[in-house]
């Protein structure tokens, strides 16, 4: 803060670093980092039990592709928008697309992808419930595709995967209870 008739006159009011720049309107403006901004920089890897790479990815090795690793569906029924009732699944085991990702091919969500929160085979067909609310009925007759998920952990990496070799945790570091 200055006193222009003054320059002497001034108080400093915080310490920063420009960010990122741009041009609009025939002015520029600047952004002004704080000192705490390169805390929210990523810099090295986090030390945990379970893994830091996103199935499917580089790090994780994993073909998503792959057809045992994949499902396609149609929905029987469909009690809110969060929950459905599909055929075509059956095939896989109870648990098995729990994290993993469902994408609409057909209806009104079409193209629209959301995570699996829960997976369970029974009788009357595979239910599965989803982490967020789909923005559109989800209608009898829809098709998807869902992928395998995965909770990050070394045994499902083996056992479900058999990729023990691209876990990018640290299973057997100590715990609180160690």
């Amino acid at each position: 803060l200055v006193n222009w008739s003054a320059p002497d006159e001034r108080l400093l009011l915080r310490v920063g670093h420009l960010g990122e720049v741009t041009q609009e309107d025939g002015a520029f403006r600047a952004e002004i980092r704080g000192l705490a901004a390169t805390l929210d920089e990523p810099r090295g890897r986090t030390f945990r039990r379970t893994c830091d790479a996103d199935l499917g990815d580089g790090r994780c090795g994993i073909d998503l592709t792959d057809a045992d690793l994949r499902g396609a569906g149609t929905v029987i029924a469909a009690p809110d928008r969060r929950r459905l009732t599909a055929d075509g699944l059956g095939a896989f085991a109870s648990g098995w697309f729990e994290r993993g990702r469902l994408v609409f091919a057909t209806g009104a969500n079409a193209g629209r992808a959301v995570e699996v929160r829960a997976h369970r085979a029974s009788g009357d067909g595979v239910h599965l419930e989803l982490w967020q609310a789909m923005p559109d009925a989800i209608g009898a007759g829809d098709t998807f595709t869902v992928t395998a998920g995965c909770d990050k952990r070394f045994a499902t990496c083996v056992a479900k995967f058999a990729n023990g070799i691209n876990f990018r945790g640290f299973p057997h570091m100590p715990g609180d209870d160690f």
